[in-house]
């Protein structure tokens, strides 16, 4: 089981890989909105923002989330670490209810290109 250091540098690389991303992936990485990522099995979640080309967490706390992100994922620890590595497939992962992700319907169009 990935421990929450594991998972923060996951989303840390996550966020380098966005950062340096180009093309549409580029253009679905500027979105500016509050993120969320509950991880279940260590019940914990990562709140942040996604602004600039880069997701800043904020702030680690204990259980789901108490505010309702703009966009928010939900999966465990193992997951996240996979699919940032290269590991898991998004699209297959979200398929098959490993990967949750939550956002409004235009927001939703543009991360397609980005995940």
């Amino acid at each position: 089981m990935a421990t929450i250091e594991e998972c923060r540098a996951a989303l840390e690389k996550l966020s380098d890989n966005m950062q340096h991303a180009e093309g549409n992936v580029r253009t679905a990485a500027e979105l500016d909105r509050s993120v969320s990522c509950w991880i279940s099995d260590l019940d914990v979640t990562f709140v942040g923002r996604m602004a600039g080309g880069r997701i800043v967490v904020q702030d680690t706390m204990q259980g789901p989330p108490r505010e309702k992100a703009q966009i928010r994922l939900s999966m465990t620890g193992d997951d996240l670490v996979a699919l940032v590595g290269g590991g898991l497939n998004f699209a297959k992962a979200w398929g098959s209810g490993r990967v949750k992700l939550h956002a409004g319907v235009r927001d939703l169009f543009v991360l397609r290109k980005l995940l």
